[in-house]
This record gives structure tokens, sequence and C-alpha cells, in this order.
């Protein structure tokens, strides 16, 4: 089974293919573009992990996107409704995301139709945890993700067991290391969301 995971419209744009839970290909769009932390939507580096796997858009079963506009719906309506231009630049990034399938049918130059792999919007932070436990050697582990902001979450940990993770709790946004820690780098004059780390 080919699973296709695409990291899009954010920075460090990627893809990476996994086969029967192996890691066969990953990549950033900005090693195509060399625009340093590209964001967009990451073409080259999809075609370049089918390439890897040597199969074709036609033999992937699965794609699995990062974001779930459902997760944490209600604390996001909320914090639309103090927060109007969050809320605003929220709704266009789920515009782009979206618009995802149809932006790969575009790359790939076919009908949106003819892709058969099923999409899985998957929340963030748990897109985080499966993909370093479900390729690991570790048949259980603690698994933690921790970075700014992803579906309205900063933290998130579990524990993996064979192929199930289960979530023992997450921090909500805006209580944020991730953030805490861009702030303190920009101030120190890097640029956020890259030059930090």
């Amino acid at each position: 089974m080919y699973i296709l995971g695409i990291n899009a419209y954010h920075g460090n744009a990627s893809a990476a293919i996994v086969c029967d839970g192996r890691l066969v290909a990953a990549v950033e769009e900005e090693r195509f573009n060399r625009v340093k932390y590209a964001a967009g939507f990451p073409a080259a580096a999809i075609r370049y992990c089918l390439a890897e796997a040597g199969i074709t858009l036609d033999d992937v079963d699965h794609i699995a996107i990062p974001r779930n506009p459902w997760a944490r719906l209600g604390t996001k309506l909320l914090y639309a409704v103090r927060m109007p231009r969050f809320a605003r630049e929220r709704a266009r990034v789920l515009a782009q995301f979206t618009s995802l399938p149809k932006a790969l049918a575009q790359a790939f130059e076919v009908d949106p139709q003819r892709i058969r792999a099923r999409y899985h919007r998957v929340e963030h932070h748990l897109a985080h945890l499966a993909s370093t436990f479900f390729v690991s050697p570790f048949e259980q582990a603690a698994v933690l993700s921790a970075d700014g902001l992803g579906d309205f979450a900063s933290t998130m940990w579990a524990t993996g067991e064979g192929n199930r993770l289960r979530v023992h709790g997450a921090v909500a946004f805006p209580h944020s290391l991730g953030m805490y820690y861009t702030a303190i780098t920009q101030y120190l004059g890097f640029w956020k969301f890259g030059d930090e780390y």
C-alpha cells in the first residue's frame, strides 16, 4: 500500500511516500525551486517521491494531508469572533487546502476524478506523531509533537503500539512553546519559520 503525504501551502512545502510502513522518499519543494522555506504546492517534490518509489500517481492508495478543518472547530470559531483578522487569514489557508485535489490534478495534468487515491485530512499533530511512529523500528513508543501551531494545538503526546496511536493529551493554541521560541528568535533578528532552528 502506497501512502503519499503532502504538506502544502505552508513554509517548507514537502512530500513523502510510505510503502507498507517503510519510508521510501521524503523531500522539501525548496530542493527543486531553490526558494528557502518554499510554500505553495509541492509538485516537484511529489514527482520526485513517485519516481523514487518507481510508481505513478495511479498507484497511490491514500493521500494524507496534515490539516483537518474540523479539528477543534468550536475553539477556532470562538477565536475567530475575537480575532477577525486572524479568521480571514485562516479562511484563506482553508480555501487553499480544500483545493488541494484540484492542484494535484493540475500538476499531473489529469482529471481530478481520475485520481483513485483516497484523501485523508489528518489533524496536524496527529500527522506528526504518525509520520514518526509508523515508520520507526519500534513496536511501542511514547511520541511527542511540539511546534508553533497546527489545527489550533501546539503540542500533542501519545503512545504508539503496533498500528495504533493513543493520544493522551494536547495543549491548545495560544499556549505554545513554539510560538514563544519563534518570538524570541525574531526579537534576536532571525526570520520566523526557518532561521530559528
